[in-house]
């Protein structure tokens, strides 16, 4: 444990600027625009007369019933979990590349003959690099999408509290500590959502000679495209829109947060089901952990699973040399 402690460890240096400031200045962009966007309505408003907020806001609030209240307490929820469709998109981006070169570019610099030399297994250095991408990325992602969502709603309450909103009422009316368990149960089962993806990108980094991301992409989208030109021709009778949501989107597209809800059978059977005006009730662990019933889910794991175990043993007998 100690050694595979030190594994992880070493990932996290050498890739820090992906894993922690990527997500780290995605968070500090999006507060910027937040700002500006804030200041130009304000200029914008006085400049030309009307309010932003104000007053109307305020009576608006007063006079308010139940069901206005709980809609407005949902959209300060849905103004915190905004900074993570930002930062998720990046740090899908980031645990795509990152896997596609985790043991490529080890080859290819000739460090894995340094690494292979120490007293480290295979099996423990692909794990490692594993565990980077599938818990620690997101970890790291959803913790610094949390900070970035409180100070968003400290912002929106301090401008609004100026135009004499009651600021208590309105962080009465948000539901923080919902939308933070809500981000924090999600990291499980992306874990378990995003293997595939992370299995088959690293397949392909271990076992490319040249150009992982190429074989990456090209392999599941030539196989797609022959499964629709078998079923246009009456050739066989192949399942063309499931191969394509469930081995092409999966293997490619997994490393994205909230793929799962996209992508899933599960999600999309039961969104018609969720509450309109709660629309965090789309992520609540009640819902959304209803995907580990699923065998979509399961035969993903297995997947990746075997593609991981074929990427230690490529790492063990690969010589570009």
């Amino acid at each position: 444990m100690k050694t595979f402690y030190w594994l992880l460890k070493r990932e996290y240096w050498e890739h820090r600027g992906g894993l922690l400031w990527a997500p780290v200045i995605t968070g500090a962009v999006f507060l910027v625009l937040n700002l500006m966007a804030i200041i130009t309505a304000e200029v914008l408003g006085s400049r030309h007369g009307f309010q932003v907020g104000g007053n109307d806001f305020r009576m608006m609030i007063e006079h308010a019933d139940a069901g206005d209240l709980a809609h407005l307490g949902s959209a300060v929820d849905v103004a915190m979990l905004s900074s993570m469709s930002l930062i998720g998109i990046v740090m899908g981006l980031v645990v795509l590349f990152y896997c596609l070169g985790s043991l490529f570019d080890d080859r290819r610099d000739r460090s894995v003959l340094f690494w292979k030399s120490l007293p480290v297994s295979n099996t423990s250095t692909v794990l490692s690099k594993v565990v980077s991408a599938a818990v620690i990325a997101p970890v790291i992602a959803v913790f610094v999408s949390i900070i970035c969502g409180v100070i968003q709603l400290v912002i929106y309450a301090v401008v609004l509290s100026l135009h004499g909103v009651n600021i208590w009422q309105l962080l009465t009316l948000a539901h923080p500590f919902r939308v933070i368990g809500s981000l924090l149960s999600a990291v499980p089962l992306y874990t378990l959502w995003a293997l595939p993806a992370v299995g088959w990108l690293m397949f392909c980094s271990a076992w490319s000679r040249s150009k992982p991301f190429l074989w990456a992409l090209a392999v599941p989208v030539v196989v797609g495209l022959m499964v629709s030109w078998f079923g246009i021709m009456g050739l066989f009778n192949l399942p063309t829109a499931w191969f394509w949501t469930h081995v092409v989107q999966r293997v490619l597209l997994s490393v994205f947060p909230g793929s799962s809800i996209v992508f899933s059978d599960h999600n999309l059977s039961t969104m018609s089901d969720m509450d309109s005006s709660d629309p965090l009730s789309v992520l609540s662990p009640g819902h959304t952990y209803g995907l580990l019933a699923t065998p979509n889910l399961w035969i993903g794991v297995a997947a990746g699973a075997a593609l991981i175990a074929a990427a230690v043993w490529f790492r063990r007998v690969r010589d570009d040399s």
